[in-house]
């Protein structure tokens, strides 16, 4: 293989990038503080402690109540990411160098942002580790699987249905390494980096073309990122929220009423799912929790 050959595999190419993004300063979001600080205003505080130390399904928070809150972390993170992006876009055509590798830097940053925030309403486990900046294979796989269902792409959608199904199963609260790194995920990992690669020199030659005229190119590449940051951001919610490993799992105590039945502490209960529900008309426009 000649030197440089590997620049140009938009798989790699694609890799290179979400990893510099996911070392970036603030981009990585502490799990238990976003969930204490996003349910404060909607669960106890007996709820949330479980939240953190299960899972919000496990706390038995309905999915309505995790969509207000994810619409709140999406609008927030929009709104920050599309004014960094006209900021970046002030200079004009002599700042080009500097100013679009950084910008889709940023970018990319505040995918795995949304991706993380998204990931720890709808039950997922933490996503990184405490060692330092190190990124493991499993996360760097996942995240490649999150930013292909806000690309749109089906193979993405499946294996995120499939890694999400084999934790439910096994109600774990870590990753499957495996499966994300050696198993029948990893395929479809790579297939949707390739993607990705390409996706991300089209995209970064839009913004090119979008920052060439000063002031201008602010308003045009804040503009551009709004309209493709907040879909890219709805869809993963809509996809993430839709997974049974999101679903609701009440507890159930001696004499508690539920559906207007007294239940034993020994009996059978049924588990009930709460209605997904679209809040994003709904929610009113705070500010979010966990920067």
């Amino acid at each position: 293989m000649k030197p440089g050959k590997v620049n140009e595999n938009p798989e790699s190419r694609f890799s290179a990038v979400l990893l510099a993004a996911a070392k970036l300063p603030g981009v990585r979001i502490n799990r238990e503080a976003y969930l204490r600080g996003a349910l404060a205003r909607h669960c106890s505080e007996d709820d949330i402690r479980r939240a953190i130390e299960e899972s919000p399904a496990a706390a038995g928070i309905t999915v309505e109540v995790l969509d207000k809150v994810a619409n709140d972390s999406i609008r927030y993170e929009t709104a920050k990411v599309s004014a960094l992006s006209a900021a970046a876009g002030i200079p004009g055509i002599i700042a080009l160098p500097a100013t679009v590798p950084a910008d889709m830097a940023q970018y990319f940053g505040h995918m795995v942002r949304i991706a993380q925030k998204l990931a720890y309403l709808y039950s997922w486990p933490d996503l990184f580790s405490d060692d330092g900046d190190d990124v493991d294979d499993a996360t760097m796989g996942v995240l490649t699987l999150f930013f292909g269902v806000m690309f749109g792409t089906q193979s993405a959608n499946a294996a995120v249905g499939k890694v999400a199904g084999m934790m439910a199963e096994q109600v774990a609260k870590k990753l499957p390494q495996k499966a994300l790194t050696k198993g029948v995920i990893y395929p479809i990992v790579k297939k949707v980096a390739a993607y990705l690669g390409v996706q991300m020199t089209k995209q970064s030659f839009a913004k090119s073309v979008s920052k060439a005229i000063p002031l201008v190119g602010a308003v045009v590449s804040g503009g551009l990122t709004l309209a493709t940051y907040l879909p890219m951001a709805k869809r993963l919610k809509r996809h993430l929220s839709s997974l049974e490993l999101a679903k609701p799992s009440p507890r159930v105590v001696d004499g508690e009423v539920v559906d207007g039945e007294v239940v034993e502490d020994d009996g059978p209960f049924t588990t009930a799912y709460a209605e997904q529900c679209d809040a994003d008309a709904t929610a009113p426009a705070v500010q979010d929790p966990q920067s």
